[in-house]
């Protein structure tokens, strides 16, 4: 059922609508666990860095591996974003399904790694392969030798994500119904995992 808001509620210090939304019952554990079976449910997601003179710059980029709460991309050397990357290490990784509504918001920082690093060879796939191509010179062939194929890691300071805890018909039941008492549509859980929480999900994997 929706939460009901109360007309003491409206002068505290943070809006109702907002408050009554962040999990502060769940412990920790539990909290860094369902992270991480989302992050792994949603394997395709956006990078975001920041360039100068424009602001936050998006592109989809699929995870190549998530090591605990912390995610490794295969990328493209010669991308625009690794010159951002140079002037700027914040970036936001964002996850949504689109099926649960389901979502996370990662931020971190961003660390190049060069094409010598063994994890390039644990990662990659030929569905990598095929965002490089062969360019034919025996050399840039879209392999894990390819010189072009770089790891960024991202290691994460601050997370925030949404779970749900209804279906659709209960989800939309909830809108719903919200709207038309003047509740708040009660559809699921959001959470915050701040860096020190972070540093224990280091250790879980």
């Amino acid at each position: 059922m929706p939460d009901q808001l109360k007309s003491s509620e409206v002068n505290s210090q943070t809006d109702p609508s907002v408050a009554k939304q962040y999990d502060t019952e769940t412990d920790k554990v539990t909290q860094i666990k369902d992270f991480f079976s989302l992050a792994d449910e949603n394997k395709i997601g956006m990078l975001s860095t920041y360039r100068n003179g424009v602001g936050p710059v998006g592109r989809s980029m699929a995870t190549a591996r998530r090591d605990g709460p912390d995610f490794l991309f295969l990328a493209n050397t010669h991308s625009e974003k690794f010159s951002d990357l140079e002037s700027n290490k914040e970036v936001q990784i964002t996850f949504q399904d689109s099926k649960t509504q389901d979502w996370i918001s990662i931020s971190g920082t961003a660390t190049t790694i060069s094409n010598s690093d063994p994890r390039i060879k644990e990662v990659w796939s030929r569905g990598a392969a095929a965002w490089f191509g062969d360019l034919g010179d025996g050399k840039h062939d879209g392999s894990p030798d390819d010189p072009r194929m770089t790891l960024i890691e991202v290691k994460s300071k601050y997370v925030s994500y949404y779970k749900t805890q209804v279906g659709l018909v209960g989800y939309a039941k909830e809108v719903a119904g919200a709207a038309i008492t003047g509740g708040v549509a009660n559809t699921g859980v959001l959470r915050e995992l701040s860096e020190q929480d972070l540093e224990k999900a280091r250790s879980m994997k």
